[in-house]
């Protein structure tokens, strides 16, 4: 299959050209197909571009889902689990089938020991070509279900590694579902679930910070470069996060172009070096076009930071610490703030904050 077909002039709307690709291959006007679409023709995933340049030139809905379980899973979840679930009854269908084959086999071998004590229990009707008879009744016996044992345990050798295998697969959907797709980082998911652990101990709650940082100006970013270059941006940004904090630290892209740290260990002094260090970081880094060398300005970040210690539930953390942020953002943008430092004069202004 070939995208290019209908080509992408950088002033075209590129949800335009994702309608007309699709509509050209024939592909259903479905949410998740235009999702695929969207992604691959806008050039942010490359993986994902390729994939779909894969396709033949009348792609089915099956080949579009498969693609979309491997790059979108957390909108394929109840697919892909009950095709699990689907795998694991198989399997362990088969291996009820093979254990039931072998008790058969162990009780017709159990028959034929009774039966052939029986016959040697009674010694004036012995001969030797009656003992010959038994004694190769008895080994083809023998050898018949040692074979069989042998295939049984060879064949639930094979159902365990398949039914790993699936177990595998989940674990790697579990992955991808608490991934973000465009950074690689955590997603919300994954947040929701990391943020409410800190509050399962006092220890949590003692030795943990919450930072968010979110893109100034990224609508205008977007407007003005397109989407594609707004994508390409949070991504190099992903990418300085990542580098620039230990690499147990967790890392999540929250929304947009909101993003959060959980520091452990850490007193407030050294959760606020770490995001000064995220925001000087940030701003030092040169955003340039790899192939135009267009230069798209100097990006900043705001920052806002809570001790876990200063709020009551995972919840008034995130407040606390986007209290903090939102007054980075009228502070002047840029900068890093501490929700200590805020406290008693947030007001209710904090509650009108857009960000942008």
């Amino acid at each position: 299959m070939q995208p290019a077909a209908v080509p992408i002039d950088r002033n075209t709307d590129i949800a335009s050209t994702v309608v007309a690709t699709m509509r050209q291959l024939g592909v259903l006007g479905l949410p998740r197909n235009y999702e695929i679409f969207y992604e691959a023709l806008s050039g942010s995933n490359h993986e994902l571009s390729l994939a779909v340049v894969s396709l033949s030139s009348r792609p089915t809905q099956e080949d579009l889902d498969g693609i979309g379980r491997t790059f979108f899973p957390q909108h394929h979840g109840p697919a892909i689990v009950e095709h699990a679930r689907e795998m694991v009854a198989k399997e362990l269908e088969d291996i009820a089938a093979l254990l039931r084959s072998e008790r058969s086999h162990i009780e017709k071998y159990g028959r034929i020991l009774d039966e052939t004590s029986s016959g040697l229990s009674n010694r004036s009707l012995l001969s030797q070509e009656l003992l010959q008879k038994i004694a190769g009744a008895m080994s083809a016996a023998t050898s018949s279900t040692i074979d069989h044992g042998r295939l049984v345990a060879s064949t639930l050798s094979e159902k365990t590694a398949e039914l790993e295998s699936v177990k595998s697969k989940l674990e790697e959907y579990k992955r991808l579902a608490d991934t973000d797709p465009l950074t690689q980082l955590w997603n919300r998911r994954a947040f929701d679930k990391e943020i409410t652990r800190i509050y399962n101990s006092n220890r949590g709650i003692l030795f943990n910070a919450l930072i968010l940082a979110d893109i100034d100006h990224f609508k205008d970013i977007n407007d003005r470069y397109g989407h594609p270059v707004g994508d390409r941006i949070l991504q190099i940004i992903a990418e300085i996060f990542q580098s620039s904090v230990r690499s147990d630290m967790f890392v999540a892209r929250t929304g947009g172009e909101e993003f959060a740290f959980i520091v452990e260990g850490a007193s407030e002094d050294a959760t606020y070096e770490i995001a000064e260090r995220i925001r000087a970081l940030i701003e030092q880094t040169p955003f340039t076009s790899s192939q135009t060398g267009m230069n798209y300005g100097t990006v900043t970040v705001s920052l806002g930071i809570c001790m876990a210690s200063e709020a009551e539930s995972p919840e008034d953390l995130y407040t606390k610490a986007d209290r903090a942020l939102y007054r980075s953002k009228v502070g002047g943008r840029n900068r890093v703030t501490r929700h200590s430092s805020t406290a008693g004069r947030a007001g209710k202004g904090w509650l009108l904050y857009k960000k942008d």
